[in-house]
């Protein structure tokens, strides 16, 4: 792959334009949601022929005419958790059709036999051999660049590339095709922003991923593919054709998400210093404050799942083979289930939220989007003291309609 120096396009790429593009411009869908949910947790919405035409730029790209939106706690957990009458497979209309067949479109038992071979490079001890050495170092890395300067951009500069260099690292990706693979990557999510780009980004990454594949077969190392191809259940290892679609899958379900996780969470807190002091004071807060932010703003608002039969749910009858959006954000602030549910509050009353998904599919990377969110929080509260919002920063919030999380954080501290 190309490098940032060879003049290739990453030379002048800037993915953070093309993740803001990907996130939409809508500052607080949490009242419409609301309405909605008052009025109908499920809601029928026809999109119409023509709709979504600013996503799709041929007429080869999957269209979706109408849909039904869940936007209640309650329904929300009833179709992530019935595998039965709510198929996955609504997934292979989308990101399916440029990752090939991955679990996220998989219905049980086909599911449960790739996700138990997978989960082998997921378990505890895989994840402590990464988190000093790895991710860790990757943290101290990015801070050591700002940390003299008094004053930074905690997106920019922290939350967006450090989870991307975990997972190349995590991978064994030569640190100069880092940019190349954040370029393909992005445009593997755009899919429905631009088809055709996908599909050519995905058919680049595969042959990319090929070459990497061939090469652990032949060299073991202590990196993530290695693990993947000698991972075995009952006998049985993935082949490349699985590894694929798993590898492609990586780095957007696992670094988007975190690098928003991660920058909610610090704009959460740092939106309310007392609550910052506190877990600054008491690190055993961490793992509440770490919760709660997925909960208030969840990277990724919306999941998809299609109906295998007709079925009624909140009173409303959905037949078989509708599009089924279920609304994580709305979900996560349903005051039947969170008291004032808009507040950021990290001393709230655990109730687990559905962010990582429920059931059978929910997040198999959640310990490490978990494990890189305490490994940041804590880095940021030792080395940057007295850590508090930039006050002539320009209105810093969190905005998106897909994705959520703020595009810039700007930040002061003190200097030791």
């Amino acid at each position: 792959m190309a490098s940032e120096q060879d003049g290739s396009p990453e030379a002048s790429y800037d993915p953070m334009a093309q993740f803001a593009e990907l996130a939409g411009d809508v500052r607080d869908p949490y009242s419409m949601f609301a309405g909605i949910r008052a009025d109908s947790p499920v809601l029928h919405v026809e999109l119409g022929a023509g709709s979504g035409g600013r996503y799709r730029h041929d007429d080869k790209a999957p269209r979706i005419s109408s849909l039904f939106a869940v936007t209640s706690h309650e329904l929300a957990q009833q179709v992530l958790t019935d595998n039965v009458r709510f198929s996955s497979a609504a997934n292979a209309m989308t990101i399916g059709q440029v990752m090939g067949r991955t679990i996220l479109e998989m219905d049980p038992p086909e599911h449960q036999r790739h996700r138990a071979l997978v989960a082998k490079a997921f378990r505890a001890r895989v994840l402590d051999q990464w988190s000093d050495p790895i991710i860790g170092a990757t943290v101290s890395e990015l801070i050591d660049a700002f940390a003299g300067d008094g004053h930074a951009d905690l997106i920019p500069q922290l939350t967006f590339p450090f989870p991307v260099r975990v997972i190349a690292r995590i991978l064994g990706l030569p640190e100069a095709d880092w940019p190349r693979f954040l370029h393909l990557s992005t445009q593997l999510i755009a899919v429905m922003r631009n088809w055709e780009g996908a599909l050519a980004a995905s058919r680049e990454l595969r042959g990319y991923f090929g070459e990497i594949i061939a090469d652990r077969r032949r060299n073991t190392r202590d990196d993530l593919v290695s693990q993947l191809i000698s991972a075995e259940v009952d006998g049985r290892r993935l082949s490349d054709e699985e590894i694929y679609p798993f590898l492609l899958l990586l780095l957007p379900a696992g670094a988007e998400t975190t690098y928003r996780s991660s920058s909610n969470l610090l704009f959460g807190l740092l939106s309310e210093p007392d609550q910052l002091e506190a877990v600054r004071a008491d690190r055993g807060l961490v793992p509440q404050a770490i919760e709660e932010a997925l909960r208030w703003e969840t990277p990724l608002l919306t999941v998809a799942r299609s109906a295998t039969e007709d079925v009624e749910l909140g009173g409303v009858r959905i037949p078989a083979g509708s599009f089924v959006a279920v609304s994580l954000g709305a979900a996560n602030r349903d005051p039947e289930r969170y008291p004032d549910p808009d507040a950021f509050n990290v001393g709230r009353e655990d109730k687990q939220h559905i962010s990582f998904g429920d059931g059978a599919h929910k997040c198999l990377g959640m310990h490490l989007a978990r494990l890189e969110m305490r490994v940041l929080l804590n880095a940021v509260l030792d080395r940057l003291p007295g850590l508090r919002l930039d006050p002539d920063a320009d209105d810093p919030h969190i905005h998106g309609l897909i994705f959520r999380s703020p595009p810039n954080l700007p930040v002061r501290f003190d200097l030791a």
